[in-house]
């Protein structure tokens, strides 16, 4: 081991079940105004009802690539083992979303392009995103050094934060299936009836409550983890 330390006390345990609650009240809030309350679109039907879900994916997707960005920049800065924690973490959640963003993608392009998956710009910029967080967290497993190995994960971390851009803007520097953006329009307002957006606002806050239970939980798993190292 290096002379890196693990400092003391955590106060996650404390706020993760209250983090829970909110998490799955405005769930089932969000799930509710998307089944039920929003209106149905003119063109594809109910069947765009898997929007409440794809977009708050892809958000959540972005936001944990971002936190695995800064965590590692914070992970070289300072060597505090809280951020490589938090980088990893994130990391196995965005993954996951990363995930359950493309199959959702999928379920929604089979009754609106007539196939489950074609090779345009938004998927296989996605596909490969995920694919790259996929080579993260098995990067970490190469080596027993945990300063070597957060060192490596965090310069790698740092590098493939650029496909986050690059799959939010494909629709637009590409020809493309996917839809152009509704929401962040450039020099316009959301393309969205004022109910649908408002769910929508929803479903991306209760979404990302789920996301900060999940954090709360794998990093005190982690921390756990690396004290286990430290005692050992």
């Amino acid at each position: 081991m290096t002379e890196t330390t693990i400092p003391r006390g955590n106060a996650l345990p404390r706020i993760r079940p209250w983090l829970g609650i909110a998490a799955a009240a405005s769930f089932v809030v969000a799930s509710v105004m998307a089944l039920f309350w929003a209106p149905t679109d003119a063109v594809q039907g109910n069947v765009y009802r898997i929007l409440y879900v794809h977009v708050p994916l892809a958000w959540l997707a972005y936001l944990a690539f971002v936190v695995v960005f800064l965590a590692s920049v914070g992970w070289l800065w300072t060597k505090n083992p809280l951020f490589d924690a938090i980088a990893v973490s994130s990391a196995e959640i965005g993954v996951l979303f990363t995930g359950l963003f493309l199959v959702a993608g999928s379920i929604w392009a089979k009754p609106t392009w007539g196939v489950w998956w074609t090779w345009e710009p938004r998927l296989v910029t996605t596909a490969i995103m995920f694919v790259m967080y996929v080579g993260y967290l098995l990067l970490r497993g190469l080596s027993t050094d945990f300063s070597r190995r957060a060192t490596r994960a965090a310069v790698f971390g740092i590098i493939a934060v650029i496909d986050v851009p690059i799959v939010h803007l494909s629709v637009l520097w590409a020809n493309s299936l996917h839809q152009l953006p509704t929401v962040l329009r450039a020099g316009g307002s959301p393309a969205l009836d004022s109910s649908m957006l408002l769910t929508l606002m929803v479903s991306l806050g209760a979404y990302t409550l789920i996301y900060a239970y999940f954090m709360t939980s794998r990093i005190s798993l982690e921390r756990a983890r690396q004290e286990r190292l430290w005692t050992t």
